[in-house]
């Protein structure tokens, strides 16, 4: 094995090692406060297991730095707000370790792709490149978990109303109808309704409640089905009646943007491969012969990959906006 390859072996089992140090950090946060209770009642740790209790708290307070840091600006409250969506459970110093940890493993594995050593300036091209997309990586892997989560929100929304709806004309109160949704219903509902219930238990109302429910999944249905029920609460009314109706609505509105889906699934599909096809071939070229991609890396050829760059997410951009119907 020569040295370049084993160099990017060693960059990508660091970068995988640091991500799932960081996945698995917030679980064993969780219960640490309930093991440290258990101690006054059980054995105590070996002093291997105390040290690594106290290596996980030194990497709890750097990742509380970094959060504290950023949480009272506009990017760590976008940030909390994305996780939250995406109920993916970690701190918003965490997420920024995240994002630097894969930027910087990705940059250094781009200088080194780039033949860095050799050539340093199209290496720091690269680099740089690569480090971009590292620290947008998990940016977007956070708002396609959310986007995900919010589409399953939406489908489940429809059964879910009308569970709601015969619930109460069985004789359920609405937080009793709740409870019902939050055992009844598949996640992401059952988790959503899980939490307002237990909000309304600790004496928030259910006006705010259902609220929060919409700050973390933004819907325009579920925005529907909170101004429906507050509504009901100042002036009264037969909500049964109400639900039905919004629940067949739903359903309807659901099945159509199915139908949009497929029709309109080769245009999108089309987009994505016409867009990545140029780039995966010239990555592609710059890997295998890297002396012959480097004349695009002078001025002034240099603005064709840019300019091309450019056209090919303008096209994108146009291609996604002419298969995107709203319903």
């Amino acid at each position: 094995m020569d040295m370049f390859t084993l160099t990017i072996l060693l960059i990508v089992i660091a970068v995988a090692l640091l991500i799932v140090g960081i996945l698995s950090q917030r679980e064993g946060m969780a219960s640490a406060d309930v093991e440290e209770r258990l101690e006054r009642f059980g054995t105590h740790h070996s002093a291997a297991q105390q040290e690594s209790d106290e290596r996980d708290r030194e990497e709890s307070a750097i990742a509380g730095r970094v959060g504290k840091a950023v949480q009272n600006r506009d990017v760590g409250k976008s940030m909390a707000t994305m996780l939250a969506r995406a109920d993916i459970k970690m701190t918003v110093g965490e997420f920024m370790l995240l994002r630097l940890g894969t930027t910087t493993g990705v940059g250094v594995l781009g200088f080194v792709l780039g033949r860095g050593f050799t050539e340093p300036l199209i290496g720091l091209l690269v680099g740089l490149g690569l480090g971009v997309i590292g620290w947008m990586g998990p940016h977007w892997w956070v708002s396609s978990v959310a986007k995900k989560r919010a589409k399953q929100f939406n489908d489940q929304l429809g059964d879910t109303i009308g569970l709601m709806a015969n619930s109460l004309r069985a004789g359920y109160s609405l937080l009793q109808c709740m409870e019902l949704a939050s055992r009844e219903t598949p996640e992401p509902m059952c988790i959503e309704f899980r939490r307002v219930v237990r909000e309304m238990g600790l004496g928030i109302s259910s006006q705010n409640a259902m609220q929060h429910m919409l700050d973390r999944v933004p819907s325009e249905d579920l925005d529907l089905l909170v101004t429906a029920i507050n509504i009901q609460h100042e002036v009264g009314g037969n909500l049964a009646q109400i639900l039905d109706v919004m629940g067949e609505t739903i359903r309807e509105r659901v099945r159509i943007k199915g139908e949009i889906a497929v029709l309109t699934s080769q245009g999108r599909i089309s987009g994505y491969i016409i867009t990545a096809l140029p780039i995966g071939v010239a990555a592609l070229l710059f890997v295998m012969n890297p002396e012959y991609m480097s004349a695009l890396f002078v001025w002034p050829w240099i603005c064709l990959p840019i300019a091309g760059i450019g056209f090919m997410v303008t096209g994108f951009i146009v291609m996604q906006k002419i298969v995107e119907i709203e319903v």
